[in-house]
């Protein structure tokens, strides 16, 4: 909701630097919280990430191009050359995986991971095409976010509702007599 939605005169129900009571969203890498509610520059965003992501893996294939040019300047052997190509695709195909994994559920085990970056460091462009894929649709995270927001709105709703009324009010009345007057 926008700061300007009140009306004018009127004092918002949260005084302004204070945050909303219940679950916050968890902003996302490049879209922060505009995901929510799809404001803010939501639609710009996605299409900069999206052209960002594409131009970023085209210059990492003219980069790696360049680093097989160098191999075979420096001739090296055809079997290393094919060993390096190997290895990126290799590398390239297990970062877009974990990266499109890591858009739809949390990690089972994060140590897990943080044992991946190096593989997924090589395999960067793997992760910018998984990148460029997912913010076709939405912004990469976004399914997941949204998911796991509502659940806890829905979560919080329940547990506020089910302790309205004064709890001092709901003793147990089960064995005793009500009282004779």
């Amino acid at each position: 909701m926008s700061e300007n939605s009140e009306a004018p005169g009127t004092t918002p129900a949260v005084p302004s630097g204070a945050t909303t009571p219940g679950p916050q969203p968890e902003p996302l890498r490049l879209f922060g919280t505009t995901w929510v509610d799809h404001d803010g520059g939501y639609g710009l965003r996605r299409v900069a990430a999206t052209v960002g992501s594409l131009v970023a893996a085209v210059a990492a294939c003219f980069v790696l191009r360049f680093a097989y040019q160098g191999l075979e300047i420096a001739e090296v052997g055809s079997f290393v050359g094919m060993l390096v190509v190997l290895m990126f695709a290799v590398c390239s195909a297990i970062a877009f995986r974990k990266t499109w994994e890591g858009f739809t559920r949390r990690p089972a085990d994060p140590s897990q991971e943080d044992r991946l970056r190096g593989l997924k460091s090589i395999g960067f462009i793997g992760s910018l095409l998984a990148y460029f894929i997912r913010s076709l649709t939405e912004a990469p995270g976004e399914k997941l976010r949204r998911t796991e927001y509502e659940t806890a709105l829905s979560q919080y709703e329940k547990r506020r509702s089910s302790r309205t009324g004064n709890p001092a009010a709901r003793r147990s009345r089960k064995g005793k007599r009500p009282e004779r007057r």
